[in-house]
């Protein structure tokens, strides 16, 4: 299927339809590490229960870097650096002790311990970025160069997913980035985008007028649908603006897919709800001063969209802004929620267990909870 590109809200409806603040509630910050000529940053947050959370990463001195694991066994009230073997770039869990982390740049880690313990898995897919598992032993894998991979025996061996591989993409530039389950359905997006033109040297931060003025090209966003625990899967492709980063189903039938754009393009992110029994897709968040990286919505269909506040167009800079959050119980009406004002970032991702258990994880080193 290839659709306009310029109407986001239209090929997210073709490519995932699938068959506010209480008073008084503010951002409090658990964790803030502070160590004199040396920075911790959070590449990923998990708590697996209301008690137990993991926050993986490294702490950085000059050139020299330490693999991570910040974690918590009292909901956040005290935290214990952990030091691993390999960097952690993203984490999965089943139950308050079994886990999995991948690590850089070749690495798949299971825990028993709530992160405590990490005992690394023999031979992962290269390329591997993430993974998500329905029990101990069945789950699924993505990365780059088109990988999708699926597990019977809880990691240890991975074979492909021939559906992965049917879109008409070049795989060295094809990345599957995301997976998401509720129940028996599930989706998996990835993206398909061709070399930067004019060989661009720099990064943006260095160039920025010509960040700022170089046009963001469409390019072909996939998304792998299931109905049967993935026993099968569909896939479908849109041509469209910017690359969909996270899709997160909700218990009320309702999924927040957030797309994230380049620096040339108008707004940083939108944020669509997609009904699940309807597939109806509609635009439900959009700034121009916000850069949106997560979106969630809790057991009661209450949202939360966490992200940075941007100081114009080049939002690839590397001086962190303020740590946003915002919440809505309709996804019409949104309210900026109070967070502690020292909390900055670059980007900030979120971990919910429940209505009340609700966590923010900032790349510059810091845990926020949502207290009353």
């Amino acid at each position: 299927m290839t659709i306009r590109p310029g109407r986001p809200a239209t090929a997210l409806l073709a490519l995932l339809s699938f068959a506010g603040a209480l008073p008084g509630e503010r951002w409090h910050l658990q964790y803030f590490y502070d160590e004199n000529k040396t920075g911790l940053t959070i590449n990923d947050l998990k708590f697996a229960s209301a008690q137990r959370g993991v926050a993986i990463g490294f702490i950085g001195e000059g050139k020299k870097t330490r693999p991570t694991a910040v974690v918590t066994s009292d909901g956040g009230a005290h935290w214990t650096l952990v030091p691993t073997r390999e960097m952690g770039v993203s984490l999965y869990f089943l139950n308050e002790g079994l886990g999995w982390m991948v690590s850089a740049p070749r690495g798949l880690w299971q825990t028993t311990e709530a992160g405590r313990n990490w005992k690394k898995l023999p031979d992962p897919p290269k390329g591997l970025a993430r993974v998500w598992f329905l029990d101990e032993k069945h789950g699924f894998g993505v990365g780059s160069n088109k990988l999708v991979v699926e597990t019977q025996d809880g990691g240890l061996h991975w074979k492909p997913l021939a559906t992965a591989a049917e879109p008409k993409t070049t795989p060295e530039y094809t990345f599957y980035t995301w997976i998401s389950f509720t129940g028996q359905n599930g989706v998996i997006t990835g993206f398909s985008r061709p070399p930067k033109q004019g060989g661009q040297k720099f990064p943006d931060w260095l160039e920025p007028d010509e960040a700022v003025s170089r046009a963001e090209r469409p390019h072909l966003n996939i998304t792998l649908k299931t109905a049967d625990a993935g026993a099968n899967w569909i896939p479908d492709t849109a041509s469209m603006f910017g690359r969909i980063s996270r899709f997160r189903i909700g218990g009320n039938g309702i999924a927040l897919a957030l797309t994230e754009f380049a620096a040339s393009f108008p707004f940083p992110a939108e944020v669509f709800s997609i009904n699940g029994r309807t597939g109806q897709a509609d635009r439900v968040y959009r700034e121009k001063d916000r850069a949106i990286n997560d979106a969630w919505i809790a057991p009661s269909g209450t949202a939360y969209l966490t992200g940075v506040e941007v100081p114009g167009r080049l939002r690839t800079v590397v001086v962190p802004g303020k740590l946003k959050i915002v919440t809505s119980s309709d996804l019409k009406r949104w309210t900026e929620m109070p967070v502690d004002y020292r909390a900055v970032a670059t980007r900030a991702m979120m971990s919910l267990v429940d209505d009340q258990n609700i966590w923010v994880a900032t790349d510059t080193g810091m845990i926020l909870k949502l207290v009353p």
